[in-house]
């Protein structure tokens, strides 16, 4: 089977998984895939998109980071950039501050900026476990996901270290148009060190491919990069010791979209208290997540592994991802083996 029919039979057999007519699946978009006969014709005509629907910013036509897009003057464009950027004076403090000088909103790190304030200071660590050096914990400017990871090393910088048996960093295209995060490992993940490789794992797949997309072409992280003992909900100061190499792998990558799979994930990217149930279904903006990528939106919807357990509300997942698929733009062709 060659590649465009293997995409075509997987992504129809989606449909009918989410419950979805095939004959109003597929892109939300001019390209919509109503029949096999359509699927094949999409992924086999040339596509020659910088041609046909150049962007409105002058940034890639291809679905990628606008990494060079001249929209705003405030894009981080090179790590000197991010550095300045991070250094001067950015308000929120003298905006809004707590009243005890930590993080508002029980020590959620609202910004970069609040991770390098909070982590900074002179704090003892109420839980009583030193970041891994030792020293004081800091947040560095825009670098590489590799670098990043090594910089992260064997963390202990909350309790999860001491159950997990591999550090699930992420996995995926470091410079990704679309990333997913999740909430944290399971256990398939702390087996293999790598993120949504279980059953909710192989679901999100079929979801990516359904979009034209594959794991290879995305970015996948989680909130946390350690399994909660028994798959228990990650608790506030993991979330926090964690929070800041999340913003850093958000800043390296510089997204268009981020597709925040469940409650934890959605909460805690857009700082709120509201339910998933009433987050997903529409974009956010993504400025309080990664301010300096001006343009930058976060999609909620419901964890695969919710969807495991019901079914019935794979309908509006789908209708969330097409949503994502309608902003990134038609897909190219797969890659012929």
């Amino acid at each position: 089977m060659t590649a465009i029919a293997r995409a075509v039979v997987d992504r129809l057999a989606f449909y009918q998984e989410m419950g979805v007519d095939t004959l109003r699946a597929g892109a939300a978009h001019g390209d919509m895939l109503r029949t096999p006969t359509d699927a094949v014709g999409h992924f086999s005509k040339p596509q020659g998109r910088a041609e046909e629907t150049p962007p409105a910013d002058g940034g890639p036509a291809d679905g990628s980071p606008a990494h060079s897009s001249p929209a705003d003057g405030n894009m981080l464009r090179t790590p000197t950039d991010a550095v300045a950027h991070f250094s001067k004076p950015q308000g929120r403090a003298e905006e809004t501050p707590p009243a005890d000088g930590s993080p508002a909103d029980s020590n959620m790190l609202r910004t970069p900026t609040d991770a390098v304030a909070h982590f900074s200071k002179p704090q003892g660590r109420a839980e009583g476990i030193p970041p891994a050096d030792g020293g004081a914990f800091r947040i560095a400017a825009p670098t590489s996901l590799s670098t990043m990871r090594e910089e992260m090393g064997d963390c202990q910088r909350c309790k999860l270290c001491s159950g997990r048996t591999n550090i699930v960093f992420g996995s995926g295209a470091p410079d990704a148009a679309l990333m997913f995060v999740g909430e944290g490992p399971g256990e398939d993940e702390d087996r293999q060190g790598l993120p949504f490789v279980g059953k909710a794992g192989q679901l999100l797949t079929r979801m990516i491919v359904a979009m034209g997309l594959s794991r290879e072409r995305v970015y996948i992280a989680n909130i946390v990069k350690c399994r909660p003992p028994n798959n228990r909900n990650p608790q506030p100061d993991e979330i926090a010791a964690c929070q800041p190499f999340l913003y850093r792998q958000i800043q390296a990558i510089r997204p268009k979209i981020i597709c925040a799979l469940g409650t934890f994930s959605a909460q805690t990217l857009l700082q709120t208290k509201q339910p998933i149930s009433a987050l997903r279904g529409r974009f956010h903006d993504g400025a309080i997540v990664a301010p300096g990528l001006p343009g930058m939106q976060v999609m909620p919807t419901f964890h695969p592994a919710y969807l495991l357990r019901s079914p019935g509300e794979k309908k509006k997942v789908w209708e969330d991802l097409q949503q994502i698929m309608q902003a990134l733009g038609p897909s190219p062709p797969p890659e012929k083996p």
